[in-house]
């Protein structure tokens, strides 16, 4: 009879064993879809500014909540580095790299070649490059060229184009893309 006994208890053991796991993995999914909401949730980026060797990444929109730090951080790297000026940036522009990023499944960091520009800079660029726009959406903290390492810019600027929110500059011979929270088109 303790033969039996012992058997019994060995079953119930690794029976309860099963039982507990079967039980839990609910909650394991559980959690790991709520990760997955929550990040989802998340808009991060990681920016790098090529003139100034800057880096600054991080979260700008929590569950829909805007990180006034991160943006802060952010508006500061994309500043006017030849006049060190820089004003509050479109945040439709983070939410438009931040779905191309999605797009293209990347966290790769994104390479700043321009993106605010005083009057001052815009013009003295402007005089040097028809491709300026006398009245740039630069100007107004609502554009931003850029490049990411590693990703062909034809594959980025259709992936932005496909978003159709805002405008989509594509520049192969400058390396660098441009988007913009103007009209949607593309040149």
């Amino acid at each position: 009879m303790s033969l039996v006994c012992n058997h019994r208890r060995q079953f119930f053991r690794k029976f309860s064993g099963v039982v507990a796991i079967g039980a839990t993995a609910p909650l394991i999914s559980q959690t790991a879809h709520a990760e997955l909401n929550e990040d989802r949730n998340n808009k991060r980026l990681s920016l790098y500014n090529r003139h100034t060797g800057e880096r600054v990444k991080g979260v700008f929109s929590a569950n829909g909540v805007l990180q006034q730090d991160v943006l802060n951080s952010f508006q500061h790297n994309l500043r006017d580095h030849r006049q060190n000026e820089s004003v509050k940036m479109d945040i439709r522009l983070f939410d438009f790299l931040d779905q191309i990023q999605r797009r293209l499944g990347s966290d790769k960091e994104i390479h700043i070649i321009s993106a605010f520009r005083s009057e001052k800079t815009n013009a003295m660029l402007a005089s040097r490059s028809s491709a300026v726009a006398k009245k740039s959406f630069h100007m107004k903290g609502m554009a931003i060229d850029f490049a990411i390492p590693g990703i062909e810019l034809k594959l980025i600027r259709d992936t932005a184009k496909s978003l159709k929110l805002g405008g989509v500059g594509y520049y192969p011979n400058s390396g660098f893309v441009h988007i913009d929270t103007g009209w949607v088109r593309s040149w």
